[in-house]
């Protein structure tokens, strides 16, 4: 499996949601009921699934689905 299918799969969790199929662009405005609390919740369940952290500074500049692929991405071949 892939880092966007995992990333996919969390999406559809986090969100109840089975339908979702992420996008580069994909930004909260985008999913139902991706709110600040949902936000927290994404990203805990991307540091543990994918056995990494994001800094304050890392997640403040995610802009969209895409950049947080980056980000998962350089953490995880690093």
């Amino acid at each position: 499996m892939d880092v966007r299918d995992k990333l996919n799969g969390i999406f559809q969790e986090v969100f109840k949601d089975d339908g979702i199929q992420i996008t580069s662009g994909m930004t909260a405005n985008d999913v139902e009921g991706w709110d600040s609390f949902s936000q927290v919740t994404l990203i805990v369940a991307v540091e543990t699934r994918f056995n990494i952290k994001f800094s304050l500074k890392e997640i403040m500049s995610l802009k969209n689905v895409g950049d947080l692929l980056k980000n998962i991405s350089s953490k995880i071949t690093t």
